[in-house]
């Protein structure tokens, strides 16, 4: 295991400590982003009353206090037997010191996992991966809980990887392991992990600290101890109940799931032994081929989800898990990292929708992580030729600038090929979640949004397109009409465009790519209207005498308008999203179907729904305008930023025809391709 150590990167890239150009620029704001993460964290945290500090702990001073009596602390005895004296400090100077520490541990963890990847490790890696993982871990989840008062979570993350890494000997690192193992129980693990790479000497001094840290709190704290390891089976239950969403270990999902007594007991041992002898074997495996830092994060993977009771501050070690590399190809490099990123970061709620068919799956996100990262992700060994030159991503011919002050990104190249579909979907979950979150914060004033409605109506009359009232009265009158427009208004606004993309991607991947990123940029777009100029539509304009046909009778002296509003945000209504999706899903079915029928379906889309938004009065006329302006502003910016539509991947020595340049690239060449050793890359950039 110490070769593993010194192939693991203890040394090499690490004195890479500078850089030049923009490398050394972006570590700089990289470093800026890390400290302001770390200062919110720290602000959030100080605004806990002074009376709640290490309240967890019940002791009111330093006399000696049940350790367990409120059942908040979930600590090890050995935990409060250390924490037990901070009691008496005075609380200000106590929450200063504690929340500066706890921010300096995560700094220090990022440090010394950056300074472990497996070598070789690129010049650009070397110098953005440390303040890339302290920015990282400063907005993950298991760090914004782990910072709250009488939480120990990161120091055993520390005390692991400084004994894995830093410490020389065996005994002394043996030592580090043995208190986090102390703290944290279920990190014992790391002692089999140290004994079967080679470092028994390490592993039987892990094991002596921790029995002796334990006898220890024993002899001082023996209530606290038979409280601890026998009436709470080490800590079960305690800080929070066993079923809760915070203990994201095996244990506590069975036990969502409505399992209980002892065939749950049995069923969570019989997979805790499992997952535990399948992890160990691939962290064995990892450390031997070098990638020591992949083995420690598997390791505590396992050591959380088999616990008794895995809180998810206790999970950073999930996040530790991305210095693995996943995929022979270029394109799917990124799919590991960006779920790992997602999970620890974001709340499941944004991660899935509120369906109780995904509520095993949404409660539990931390959990198959963790899971996924010890036992199933398969991970390429450093003997692979992928490790170091995975195969290519295609890119389209570079285009010239639409303009000559407007130059094409450099980063934003056209790619042909199919991108990885568990990407796209959690992009496009995670991107409508935060899009629902923004349209719900924008501001909601009633007064602001009616005199906006006013404005509209006025402006509408002025130029004589002034409909809506007639239309809305009209359709009113004629109920199938009513039933027709309510039907096609509730129906179609996400079918659609999610039925365009799925067909695109399946048969037009360069093509999805390019109606895909339209469709974000004009709702990108859209959102900012939605903030800047919030509008009553018509259905909420008082005294107007409008019928809102979809959601019912809204009594106009009620603030809240009904239940819909409760919902989301009724006045984020300029510009009408309705009417711009289905614009562009009429725009991208017009430029690609194939036959004449397809193309008339595709432009009777957006005429039907603007009838549809006017009929039900949930739009002005107007707010259709502003759906067509911010559909057009993302074309035109998906041009201006990568070139035309359809350019094919370009080919030494292969001139490209405008045939090629409208054909479906369905066979794209990033597919399961050569080897990457004898397959020239590609490079498209301009």
């Amino acid at each position: 295991m110490a070769d593993a150590v010194e192939r693991g990167g203890a040394g090499g890239h690490a004195g890479v400590i500078g850089g030049g150009g923009r490398l050394g620029a972006v570590r700089i704001l990289l470093w800026a982003l890390a400290a302001v993460l770390g200062v919110r964290q720290a602000a959030a945290v100080l605004r806990v009353p002074p009376g709640e500090w290490l309240g967890g702990l019940d002791l009111p001073g330093s006399p000696p206090g049940p350790l367990y009596g409120s059942g908040q602390f979930s600590g090890t005895p050995f935990a409060g037997l250390v924490l037990k004296p901070l009691a008496g400090f005075a609380a200000p100077s106590l929450e200063v010191a504690w929340t500066c520490v706890t921010l300096l541990l995560v700094a220090a963890v990022g440090l010394v996992a950056a300074r472990a990847l497996p070598d070789p490790v690129p010049r650009r890696t070397a110098l953005l991966a440390a303040p890339a993982l302290v920015a990282l871990m400063m907005a993950s989840l298991p760090v914004r809980e782990a910072a709250s008062p009488g939480q120990t979570a990161v120091l055993p993350v520390l005390l692991v990887l400084l004994a894995v890494f830093r410490v020389p000997g065996g005994r002394p690192a043996g030592f580090l392991a043995g208190l986090a193992a102390a703290l944290q129980p279920a990190l014992l693990l790391f002692a089999p992990l140290l004994w079967l790479t080679g470092r028994r000497p390490a592993a039987r001094a892990a094991a002596a600290t921790f029995a002796g840290a334990t006898a220890l709190s024993w002899a001082s704290l023996p209530r606290d101890s038979w409280t601890y390891w026998v009436e709470y089976l080490a800590g079960t239950g305690l800080g929070a109940a066993p079923d809760a969403l915070a203990n994201q270990s095996l244990h506590g999902a069975l036990l969502r799931l409505g399992l209980s007594g002892p065939g749950e007991i049995a069923l969570a041992l019989a997979l805790a032994a499992a997952v535990a002898w399948t992890g160990l074997r691939r962290a064995v495996r990892y450390a031997r081929d070098g990638q020591l830092l992949l083995a420690v994060a598997v390791t505590g993977c396992v050591a959380v989800a088999v616990s008794p009771a895995g809180w998810r501050h206790q999970l950073l070690w999930v996040l530790l898990a991305v210095a693995g590399k996943v995929g022979r190809r270029a394109a799917d490099r990124r799919v590991w990292p960006v779920a790992v990123v997602l999970a620890v970061s974001l709340p499941s709620a944004v991660l899935l929708p509120n369906l109780a068919a995904l509520a095993p799956v949404r409660d539990n996100v931390l959990l198959l992580a963790a899971l996924a990262a010890a036992c199933a992700v398969p991970f390429l060994p450093r003997s692979s030729p992928y490790w170091r030159r995975p195969v290519p991503t295609a890119y389209a011919e570079p285009a010239d600038a639409r303009w000559s002050r407007i130059p094409l990104l450099p980063f934003w190249r056209r790619v042909n090929s199919r991108p990885n579909l568990l990407l796209e979907l959690l992009l496009i979950r995670v991107g409508y979640s935060i899009y629902s979150h923004i349209r719900a914060a924008a501001p909601t004033s009633r007064s602001l949004a009616e005199g906006n409605g006013g404005q509209i109506l006025r402006t509408e009359r002025a130029l004589g397109i002034d409909i809506e009232h007639a239309v809305n009265r009209a359709v009113v009158d004629t109920p199938w009409l009513e039933a027709f427009f309510n039907f096609y208004y509730t129906s179609f606004h996400f079918v659609v465009p999610l039925t365009i993309l799925a067909v695109l991607y399946w048969r037009r991947p360069a093509d999805y790519r390019w109606a895909r990123a339209s469709l974000g940029l004009a709702t990108v777009l859209a959102l900012a209207g939605f903030w800047l100029y919030p509008l009553a539509p018509p259905r909420l304009m008082p005294g107007l005498g409008f019928v809102d046909t979809v959601h019912g009778v809204q009594d106009l002296a009620n603030p809240s308008y009904g239940a819909m509003t409760a919902i989301s945000n009724q006045y984020a209504a300029m510009p009408s999203l309705h009417f711009g999706w289905s614009l562009w899903c009429g725009t991208v079915i017009v430029v690609l179907a194939p036959r004449g029928w397809q193309k008339l379906l595709g432009a009777l889309h957006p005429l039907i729904t603007v009838c549809a938004i006017v009929a039900t009065a949930n739009h002005w006329v107007l707010d259709a305008v502003g759906g067509a302006a911010v559909v057009a502003a993302g074309f035109g910016l998906v041009h201006v930023l990568s070139g035309p539509r359809g350019l094919k991947a370009a080919v030494p020595g292969q001139r490209r025809t405008a045939a090629d340049a409208d054909a479906p690239d369905a066979d794209a060449p990033d597919a399961d391709a050569p080897d990457p050793v004898r397959t020239p890359a590609r490079s498209g950039r301009p």
